[in-house]
């Protein structure tokens, strides 16, 4: 543990980042005790999951902040409850259609666009896919695998560090780092496509239930928790960011990405409970909608 090694206002900024963090995690149950009360039982756990990616994104780093040494063990428990909760997201769309069944009766002759990011946003020429329960079904398997490979692709990574084999700086074409972060980066670019390709065509739809800000929070927890942490390693990696006894480079790389992830965190979670929290009125069914022009057009 570095707080015994710390002076006055590096002891003020821990306290400051844990205090943060436990005020996160009371605003995510007294969130989840409201969702549980107020909310359908079909939506309850998926809203619960993706509420709570940021309180333990929040909580895991400040235990690696406290604790540098577990800090492989707190990246790798962040980055699991990350990649269930980029699936729980796809459903969340699906069911605020008003479920699978639903969403096919509403999109009854629609189209996905799959020219969208981050894998094709530049291949505009992509022809555009039917919406059926197949589309649907290869969409909900580009999250699925993410959540159920990771988890695999870490457990592995953790059994070779273990044995001294894994180097998390070794980026070397013999190591095996290399070749499991790029296994890892490729599925996560899948994952998220696919989120990309339903909320693109959804989010007109779901406007009035608030999906473009929820959809916004959850791309501001990927960017800040995948994104800005391997920039700030591959710089700590570099020696672009400087030592500064007892802290080596690369710890110190870690240890700023964690406090940065404790206040952003710390944010998402209260404006998730604004987003999350106000009441949204269901959907109609598709037959009301597509019934009202018609009878303005019946003839006596």
């Amino acid at each position: 543990s570095l707080s015994a090694g710390l002076d006055l206002p590096g002891r003020f900024l821990f306290a400051t980042l844990t205090l943060m963090t436990l005020i996160a995690i009371l605003v995510f149950i007294e969130e989840a005790v409201y969702i549980y009360r107020k909310i359908p039982s079909s939506k309850r756990s998926i809203i619960i999951w993706i509420n709570a990616a940021a309180p333990v994104i929040s909580t895991t780093s400040c235990i690696g902040m406290w604790v540098p040494r577990s800090t492989m063990f707190t990246d790798f428990t962040a980055g699991i409850f990350f990649a269930i909760v980029i699936h729980k997201f796809l459903m969340m769309m699906i069911k605020e259609c008003g479920g699978q069944k639903m969403l096919l009766r509403r999109f009854e002759n629609g189209r996905f666009a799959i020219s969208t990011g981050p894998c094709c946003c530049c291949c505009l020429c992509l022809p555009r896919v039917p919406i059926t329960r197949q589309t649907l079904f290869w969409l909900k398997l580009g999250t699925f695998q993410f959540a159920v490979f990771r988890p695999v692709l870490i457990f592995l990574s953790i059994v070779l560090w273990t044995n001294g084999n894994y180097v998390l700086n070794n980026l070397s074409p013999k190591g095996p780092a290399l070749w499991i972060s790029c296994f890892i980066g490729a599925l996560t670019l899948f994952a998220l496509w696919a989120v990309g390709i339903m909320f693109r065509k959804v989010r007109i739809l779901l406007k009035c239930k608030n999906i473009i800000p929820k959809f916004a929070l959850y791309q501001f927890i990927v960017i800040l928790n995948q994104l800005q942490t391997t920039v700030i390693n591959i710089f700590a990696a570099q020696k672009i960011i400087p030592c500064a006894p007892p802290l080596s480079s690369t710890a110190r790389g870690s240890y700023i990405a964690q406090q940065l992830l404790i206040m952003e965190m710390f944010l998402i979670t209260v404006i998730s409970r604004v987003v999350y929290r106000r009441k949204y009125h269901d959907l109609e069914p598709p037959e009301c909608v597509a019934e009202e022009p018609g009878d303005k057009k019946q003839t006596p």
